[in-house]
């Protein structure tokens, strides 16, 4: 398996798992954990990722309620959204609620 085929893994198993540690995650690809972590920081660039500082090589979650998959929008995105809303008033400013809150990534 070679680094992309990991880390889409290794954001699979986040997603489904929402918690791991990077000791388990480094077994369980047969690499070392400083493999794990720079994965780690890669997948970070794309993905919200947090992780937790701890013995054994810390822990990895995904941002409670990300689904892998689901297009999301920027933080960018979703200011000039709040912003232009309050142009809108009635089925307009419903629709551009449903949209704020079916594409926003909830914190």
């Amino acid at each position: 398996m070679g680094p992309n085929e990991r880390r889409i893994e290794i954001i699979e198993r986040l997603c489904h798992r929402r918690q791991d540690t990077m000791a388990n995650l480094a077994n369980e690809f047969g690499v070392s954990i400083r493999t794990i972590k720079n994965d780690i920081d890669i997948l970070s660039l794309s993905y919200p990722i947090e992780t937790i500082r701890g013995r054994h090589g810390g822990g990895i979650k995904i941002t409670d309620g990300y689904k892998l998959n689901q297009k999301y929008l920027k933080p960018e995105q979703l200011e000039l959204l709040k912003r232009l809303s309050i142009l809108l008033s009635g089925d307009d400013l419903a629709v551009m609620n449903s949209i704020i809150k079916d594409f926003a990534l909830k914190a």
